[in-house]
């Protein structure tokens, strides 16, 4: 069984060419915006292919090769805006679908908040970020991987007695966007995965529980046989978990979950939440939200970081900046529709953020453990319990009871609960065990108190 994460030999690597193509396409659908009379068009193409692999006891459950593209086209005519979208790139397709934008631009209101972000900030330093990394992964050895990594995670404890299953992983994508300040922006990225989820126990007893890995190269991957092994080590903890009586301790969000958090601060200073007015945060930059030593920045030019850009989903250069500083709220993720809806200006967010680094204040997980004490230690988070209007926030969760400074026993079918702004006050510490498997990158993250409901 070959499972080494080495010796594919890349197949000769057309990206740029591939690029070259969806560019001219991008261009050619210009020009029948500019001759349909459209004052502003813009024009994204993409295509995608992966293999995803997946396992489970020891028998091959799927494989699945994707080839996916997609091109959307949008016109403004003034301040009216239609748009349209085809997968199809014959020239008769692409025409009609630029015909279908202008029909549908026919039909709508002038929107004073409409068109294509300022001229002036499009990007010029078109960098790559190391982020193309071709996996040479055929269906085969995909298979090998993930028996290995399952088998691992099985034969590690008479325990494990069951199986979620194990997965691979391997993708690449290309994109061009453009649009007619005469912009044109190319991005290729590869991303690759492995994970297993595997049961411990019987009956009623049985916990589940995995692991997994990202990365944009195969080299950045952890190894089928360590994933496994983690995974089973993961399940086998939360056997014979206790109850907990309902109270109000100190909870540490692992590393996995502290990014929530960062996630649900995300979703309150977006654009389009406030211009709605559906958010706790509402008229809160320049306010302090969080302690005076917490920070959040944002960092897009990071080598081979999971959301590296040079520049956002409608061109603008993105730019290193401060999201928290000091504990106080500097700007809002801003795209340009969003922006001009709140009077304000662009903050090269169209598509999201751009790899954030929460500082850490604290030492790595085992310190962070001493350091709470004696409280919950939550390891996953269960349903949607989470108002952005008024920040409530009341979620199932799981994980272990911490005394002394250290692990004492799992609990489940427990109740978190507390409100968004009282938890971001209340952060003591960020670890510095950061998880690197997201563009969201902290480490663990304890609250001083919160309210816990024992099942």
């Amino acid at each position: 069984m070959n499972t080494a994460l080495t010796p594919d030999v890349p197949a000769a690597d057309d990206s740029q060419a591939r690029l070259d193509h969806l560019e001219a396409i991008a261009a050619r659908l210009l020009e029948r915006c500019r001759a349909s009379g459209a004052t502003q068009a813009e024009v994204s193409c993409t295509e995608e292919r992966g293999l995803h692999v997946g396992v489970r006891m020891g028998s091959v459950e799927t494989v699945e090769s994707t080839r996916d593209r997609g091109i959307g086209v949008t016109v403004y005519f003034g301040q009216r805006k239609g748009s349209a979208s085809t997968a199809d790139l014959r020239e008769e397709s692409l025409e009609a679908t630029v015909a279908q934008a202008c029909a549908i631009a026919g039909f709508t209101e002038d929107d004073p908040a409409a068109g294509l972000a300022d001229a002036a900030l499009m990007a010029t330093d078109l960098r790559e970020f190391d982020s193309w990394h071709p996996w040479a992964l055929d269906a085969d050895r995909a298979i090998d991987l993930a028996l290995a990594c399952e088998t691992a995670g099985r034969d590690c404890d008479a325990r494990i007695g069951n199986s979620d299953g194990a997965s691979i992983g391997s993708g690449q994508s290309l994109s061009v966007y453009a649009n007619s300040h005469g912009f044109v922006g190319r991005d290729r990225d590869t991303l690759h995965s492995i994970g297993c989820a595997l049961i411990a126990g019987q009956g009623e007893s049985m916990q589940r529980d995995g692991w997994y890995s990202v990365g944009l190269a195969e080299s950045d991957l952890e190894s089928p046989a360590a994933i496994g092994r983690h995974a089973a080590q993961r399940a086998l903890a939360r056997l014979a978990p206790r109850q907990v009586a309902t109270g109000e301790y100190p909870v540490l969000f692992s590393n996995e979950m502290a990014r929530s958090l960062i996630g649900h601060l995300l979703g309150a200073v977006s654009g389009g939440a406030l211009y709605r007015r559906a958010s706790f945060l509402v008229d809160s930059a320049g306010t302090q939200l969080f302690p005076d030593w917490f920070s959040i920045h944002e960092c897009p030019f990071l080598p081979r970081g999971l959301r590296s850009a040079a520049f956002d989903a409608e061109g603008v250069a993105t730019r290193e900046s401060a999201l928290v500083e000091d504990g106080v709220l500097q700007r809002y993720v801003l795209g340009s529709y969003s922006a001009r809806r709140l009077g304000l200006a662009t903050t090269a967010n169209a598509g999201g953020v751009h790899n954030l680094e929460v500082a850490a204040n604290a030492g790595d997980f085992d310190a962070m453990l001493r350091g709470m004490g004696r409280g919950l230690l939550v390891t996953e988070l269960m349903g949607q319990g989470v108002n952005n209007i008024t920040g409530d926030y009341s979620r199932g969760a799981a994980g272990f009871w911490v005394e002394d400074g250290a692990i004492s026993h799992a609990v489940d079918g427990i109740t978190i609960a507390g409100n968004l702004k009282a938890m971001f006050r209340d952060i003591e510490a960020v670890g510095s065990d950061v998880d690197p498997r997201s563009h969201i990158c902290t480490g663990s993250i304890l609250i001083g108190k919160m309210t816990v409901a024992g099942g």
